[in-house]
C-alpha cells in the first residue's frame, strides 16, 4: 500500500499545541518543505524537539521567527539570535539539553524506556530539578524520555511502502525520531517502487512511517 501523499494532507496530522520532532542539524537533514508547510498552515503553541533552531531564515528557525513555538527542546541556539531574544524576553521557553543526552532521551522514548542515566551535566545548571543517583560511587542524572505527537523527517530515498534510507550526515537525528512519535511524516528526495531498495540499505522500516511527501510534490 502506497503511503505517498501531498504535503497538505500529511500535515493535517499536526494541530496547535502538539509536540513535534524535526530532524536536522543546522538544517542539514531537515524537511524544509514540511517546515514551510507548517508555516503556511499557521500551527501555534508547538513544542519543538530538534538539535537546534538553525538560523532565522532557514529550517526550523523560521518557526521561531514566525512565533509558532511555545517551547523548544534543543542542544543549542547560538546560530539563531531570535531564539535567544525570545527566550530572554520570556516569550519562548527553551530547554537546553546536551546533544548526546537529547539523542538518548529520544531513543528512550522510542524504546519504551523509563529514562536514561548520564553523568553529563552533574554539578552544573543542567542538573537543576532532576533526580540524581549514585551508582558504583559515581553520580548520574536521571533524564526522562522524550516522545512527540508527530515527527517530521527528511530521507534521501524511500519506497512507496515507507522504507527509509538516509545519506551521510543528513541522517543525524532522523532515525531515532522515527521511533519516538505517534505519527511519522517523511519528506523524500528519491521515491522508488516498493521492492527496489535492498533490505540491507533500509534504516527505518516502513511499518513506522505514516506518510511520504516527495520533495518534487511538496
Amino acid at each position: 500500500m502506497s503511503k505517498v501523499t501531498t504535503r497538505e494532507q500529511a500535515l493535517s496530522a499536526v494541530a496547535d499545541g502538539m509536540t513535534v520532532m524535526i530532524g536536522g542539524f543546522l538544517a542539514v537533514g531537515t524537511p524544509i518543505g514540511l517546515v514551510d508547510g507548517l508555516i503556511a498552515k499557521g500551527c501555534r503553541d508547538l513544542t519543538l524537539v530538534c538539535n537546534d533552531t538553525a538560523t532565522p531564515e532557514l529550517g526550523v528557525g523560521k518557526l521561531v521567527v514566525n512565533r509558532q513555538l511555545k517551547k523548544a527542546i534543543v542542544t543549542h541556539i547560538g546560530t539563531n539570535p531570535e531564539t535567544g531574544r525570545q527566550m530572554l524576553a520570556g516569550e519562548l521557553e527553551v530547554e537546553l539539553t546536551p546533544q548526546g543526552t537529547l539523542a538518548e532521551r529520544i531513543r528512550a522514548g522510542g524504546s519504551g524506556l523509563g529514562g536514561i542515566l548520564t553523568p553529563t551535566g552533574v554539578g552544573t545548571v543542567v542538573e537543576t530539578g532532576k533526580e540524581k543517583l549514585t551508582l558504583g560511587g559515581k553520580e548520574y542524572l536521571l533524564e526522562l524520555p522524550l516522545r512527540a505527537d508527530v515527527a517530521l523527517l527528511r530521507a534521501w530515498k524511500a519506497d512507496k511502502a515507507g522504507n527509509l534510507v538516509f545519506r551521510r550526515s543528513a541522517r543525524n537525528f532522523n532515525p531515532v525520531m522515527a521511533l519516538a512519535a505517534d505519527t511519522v511524516i517523511a519528506e523524500v528526495d528519491n521515491l522508488v517502487e516498493t521492492g527496489e531498495i535492498d533490505p540491507d540499505e533500509v534504516v527505518i522500516p516502513g511499518i513506522v512511517v505514516d506518510y511520504l511527501v516527495p520533495v518534487s510534490g511538496s
